[in-house]
């Protein structure tokens, strides 16, 4: 028996054979608490206490939004985006002076980068709003994104929707 309370044998109802030579425990074969014996030591191994420890990282980390103005327009559509950092330290050094770029899925990319200071821990403060405008020349739904990336990584990113309908340069009120 483990320091958990954890025994590699089944305390629970009884064993009886399956007619094909392989032990059944209450209608599961064997091995399926054998799983959970092995998972339940895991988890008393300090597994689970990493595990605690991810998800309050997880908690502390902002969340990023992204919305647009207008959701609807017509071609060609000058839209507004504006990318939010919400909740988490102000100082969250992963997300500290990213690349933000723009995927427009109309089939171009913009991207800018920021000259910033080395980060401290403690002093530096993270961009929490990054806004953008991009011109939409046809018509169609687009799923913009916004990715706050480092080199090549992505760190976080954010989807909307816009639709743009047809406007008087695709035939519409000629």
């Amino acid at each position: 028996m483990s320091s958990c309370g954890v025994s590699g044998r089944a305390g629970i109802g009884r064993m009886r054979g399956s007619g094909e030579g392989r032990p059944h425990y209450n209608g599961l074969m064997l091995r399926v608490s054998t799983f959970a014996v092995a998972l339940a030591g895991l988890l008393c191994s300090g597994a689970l206490v990493a595990l605690d420890a991810q998800d309050a990282a997880d908690k502390q980390r902002p969340k990023l939004n992204l919305r647009s103005t207008p959701v609807l327009s017509f071609s060609p559509a000058r839209v507004s985006f504006t990318a939010e950092l919400r909740g988490g330290p102000d100082d969250y050094e992963e997300l500290y002076c990213p690349t933000v770029e723009w995927d427009w899925d109309d089939g171009t990319v913009s991207e800018s980068k920021q000259d910033c200071d080395p980060y401290v821990a403690g002093k530096s403060q993270i961009k929490r709003i990054y806004t953008m405008t991009h011109q939409f020349e046809i018509s169609g739904y687009f799923n913009v994104v916004v990715r706050l990336k480092r080199q090549s990584k992505v760190l976080i990113s954010a989807t909307t929707k816009v639709q743009v309908r047809p406007g008087a340069r695709e035939g519409i009120g000629q």
